[in-house]
């Protein structure tokens, strides 16, 4: 069955090559200063079900548990507790670009001691700080583990990561980044995959789109764009006049295999020389089936271990010498290699010596 579906999907990326489609300019760049700032945050996660740290291997959980009884007002000092219901987590979260005080983001939680689980916590108030140093916002409320454990005294069974969760909404910003994006005389678009002929198309659907002279490509990555020559009332107006256009982008030929998996993923315009495979396993088994010798009975002596060895090459069946004619794409050849019965490791072995060899001329990247 697999076999027939690579078939089925090399024919289908072969007949879905001939008509190139078009991309909004949207998908393809990012507006410099419209980006999204990474936070960071230590908290403390109560009301687990004896899943928490063991405070003895985590002195960090007590710590922080003595620190926040301290600003509640309990004083601690001296206090011998070890509760197995608290543990100790760091909070992730993204704030994304234009956020107001008041808005509301997901976070991650996720445990650094030795707590087994997650399930059923509410993570106590957390400020999330940015690279900066500053704190951005305040992280509050029950985690949604993505997991659940279980064991008993010689057993034990996990499924999913219970020690790590999410609390969607979870987070309240409390501080705006300082960006005007008002006061921006020129944008800049950089480009997702830089490439010096999608800049240049981009470049000129805009221009014509505008009427004027307003985008200049810089380099393979960046155009910038004059907001003054634009007309636009707003350098917000100006993104919403020029994000939807449509181009047609260029991509480098490109094949991307996972070793893991066996998948293998290729562009549209790979293409491979004239060349020649030939492919065949080889195993090699060895055996050993030691003997154990021992003397007649009454006879002196003493029990000999004489060794026993068996060792075989087997050729398994593979492709004979094949040769792939000139401007062959790489769609046939993968195809072709399926149609024999090529398992997806020996076509990925297939691929990586036609690439050695000179013969693939695209980037070929392993995962």
């Amino acid at each position: 069955m697999g076999r027939f579906f690579a078939l089925f999907l090399a024919l289908l990326v072969t007949a879905n090559m001939v008509q190139a489609q078009s991309v909004r300019i949207k998908d393809l760049v990012e507006v410099d200063g419209v980006r999204s700032n990474d936070l960071v945050g230590y908290g403390l996660v109560v009301g687990l079900n004896g899943t928490g740290d063991g405070l003895r291997n985590s002195p960090f959980t007590e710590e922080i548990m003595s620190n926040i009884l301290e600003r509640l007002g309990v004083n601690v000092t001296g206090e011998q507790f070890r509760p197995r219901n608290v543990a100790a987590v760091i909070v992730t979260g993204r704030l994304p670009a234009f956020s107001r005080v008041g808005n509301q983001i997901d976070i991650t939680v996720s445990a650094i001691g030795d707590a087994k689980s997650l399930l059923g916590g509410t993570l106590i108030m957390t400020p999330l700080n940015a690279a900066d140093g500053q704190i951005y916002a305040v992280a509050q409320g029950t985690v949604i583990a993505g997991g659940v454990a279980a064991e008993g005294d010689a057993a034990k069974v996990v499924q999913g990561v219970p020690t790590a969760g999410v609390i969607p909404s979870g987070a309240r910003v409390e501080r705006e980044v300082s960006f005007d994006f008002t006061q921006l005389s020129n944008l800049r678009l950089a480009l997702r995959e830089p490439d010096f002929t999608t800049a240049a198309r981009i470049e000129e659907v805009i221009n014509r789109s505008i009427g004027r002279r307003a985008a200049t490509m810089l380099d393979a990555g960046t155009i910038t764009v004059n907001l003054q020559q634009t007309g636009a009332a707003s350098p917000a107006r100006a993104v919403v006049a020029i994000e939807n256009l449509s181009v047609e982008p260029e991509r480098r030929a490109r094949v991307v295999v996972d070793q893991r998996s066996g998948t293998i993923v290729m562009g549209s315009d790979v293409r491979i020389s004239r060349v020649a495979v030939s492919q065949g396993n080889l195993t090699l088994r060895i055996e050993e089936a030691p003997l154990a010798v021992q003397p007649n009975p009454f006879a002196e002596g003493q029990t000999v271990v004489v060794p026993r060895s068996a060792a075989g090459i087997v050729e398994e069946p593979g492709i004979g010498l094949a040769e792939v004619p000139e401007g062959t794409s790489l769609s046939e050849v993968i195809a072709g290699l399926n149609a024999l019965g090529v398992s997806p490791r020996d076509m990925i072995d297939i691929l990586k010596s036609i690439k050695a060899a000179g013969a693939l001329h695209a980037e070929f990247v392993v995962m």
